[in-house]
């Protein structure tokens, strides 16, 4: 889990100071990484003592149950099945988890089946997959143990279309969410009640059993029915929730027929809610939340002040236009640079969350590469930076993870005819960087806890 153009990051550096900021920014942001690996994550939350399975302040009597099995999905869950799989051994007699396509054969699992799926936008292979696990949970009973693994890349990785809707409309109404700017919650909402298991529903599907899920958060705030749109938690949200997002980005009138009519459907009564809190069936589900956006800011602070900054915590909880958060953390940089507030120099900011764009251009990019571009042109002529990457490696429908601007990036660019506020209006970002150099470039890193941005000025 580490930047893989490490070295080019640091060498774009104009100046000693800037090549020194950015060779901590890179420490900083790997140490970020590696705090939120979901191996080492169920590792610390499981302990195996004896016939006792501890999960976080809860311990199951493992004589209890006559199977275990393990059933899942997300960019994380091959990670974390692989972490079941030491810990429990031969005790799990099968299992199924959902991981994106091509990183399947990286794993080493022997009694769980991994199987890939596509993301962001679901596919044939996914809902077969979920079909294999749904089958796998048909004979269960009140002495079966589910252990579910749960991650950010779930909503999409895990579909399973709800009666009368296809996917190809699922597919076409998820991607018009995306592009106008929906925030998760918002675009789940609509993933749920248009869903066979998303919202409760595969803890529905699994009962009499009972069900642990292993959580990696990739949701501002971590809000259990919003994180892989809530296969095994109670539902906050309702069929006019779903609408109403709808409404709100215009969307409603232009939706697929199979999409109005399950939403109209259960506008009227004429197909079950999804499980709300409450509900009698969620008294055998315990969902544990396993690592987060905290775990990994918190990492990448201490890392900071090892390396000699006085360092701060903003927020993990940002969200908001890309562009718009990117000018506020140069603005923050321009204060410490001139005031000293709330940190003098040398300073850190850590900040984590999850940004979007509205895309308005035909251009290339991500929303950390859309944030880190915004920055560059407030930063200009200053000992700082500002670079975000999406912990999951993958930011937007890109092969880069996020980008790192600094106070000669607008002056780099200009030298090679590259235009930053034209890439910036396009929302082609990806273009702006990858001439300079200056994409951070991870591969899929096997987890995912939303976004990590820092903010350093010596």
């Amino acid at each position: 889990m580490a930047i893989k153009n490490a070295q080019r990051l640091r060498l774009n550096g104009s100046t000693p100071k800037l090549r020194r900021l950015r060779e901590d920014a890179v420490e900083i942001l790997e140490a970020a990484l590696k705090a939120a690996d979901p191996y080492r994550a169920v590792e610390r939350a499981l302990t195996l003592e004896g016939d006792g399975l501890k999960v976080g302040s809860h311990t199951l009597t493992l004589k209890a149950y006559r199977r275990i099995l393990v059933i899942g999905g997300g960019k994380a869950s091959g990670r974390m099945a692989e972490a079941l799989e030491q810990i429990l051994g031969n005790l799990i007699d099968g299992g199924v988890v959902i991981v994106p396509r091509g990183t399947e054969t990286d794993l080493r699992l022997k009694r769980i089946k991994a199987l890939g799926s596509s993301h962001p936008l679901p596919d044939e292979e996914g809902v077969k997959a979920v079909g294999e696990m749904l089958n796998l949970l048909e004979d269960v009973d009140e002495e079966t143990l589910i252990l579910a693994v749960i991650s950010g890349g779930g909503s999409a990785l895990m579909t399973y279309p709800a009666e009368g809707v296809s996917l190809e409309e699922l597919r076409e109404i998820t991607s018009k969410l995306m592009l106008a700017g929906a925030r998760i919650n918002e675009l789940n909402a609509v993933r749920k009640h248009l869903s066979a298991i998303k919202g409760g529903r595969l803890a529905a599907k699994a009962q009499p059993a009972t069900i642990v899920s292993l959580i990696l958060s990739d949701v501002v705030g971590d809000p259990l029915d919003t994180i892989a749109s809530g296969p095994t938690a109670p539902d906050s949200t309702t069929y006019r929730d779903a609408v109403e997002a709808l409404k709100r980005y215009g969307l409603w009138t232009e939706a697929p027929s199979s999409v109005r009519r399950r939403l109209e459907a259960g506008l009227r009564g004429e197909v079950d809610e999804t499980p709300k809190p409450g509900d009698p069936l969620f008294t055998r589900v315990l969902n544990v939340v396993v690592a987060n956006n905290y775990t990994a800011a918190s990492a990448a602070l201490s890392r900071a002040e090892s390396l000699g900054y006085r360092a701060l915590l903003l927020s993990t909880r940002v969200e908001g236009e890309a562009r718009v958060i990117g000018g506020l953390y140069a603005s923050i940089a321009q204060e410490i640079f001139s005031t000293g507030h709330p940190l003098k120099p040398p300073a850190a900011i850590i900040a984590g969350g999850e940004t979007t764009v509205t895309v308005r251009g035909p251009g290339r990019g991500g929303r950390n590469q859309e944030l880190a571009l915004a920055s560059a042109l407030w930063l200009r002529g200053l000992n700082a930076l500002v670079a975000s990457m999406a912990t999951d490696g993958v930011d937007g429908p890109t092969d880069a993870a996020g980008a790192l601007a600094d106070g000669m990036t607008v002056e780099r660019a200009e030298a090679l005819g590259i235009d930053p506020l034209q890439h910036l209006n396009r929302n082609d970002s990806y273009n702006f960087f990858k001439p300079l150099g200056d994409l951070i470039e991870t591969g899929p890193t096997g987890t995912n806890v939303n976004d990590i941005a820092i903010i350093l000025v010596r």
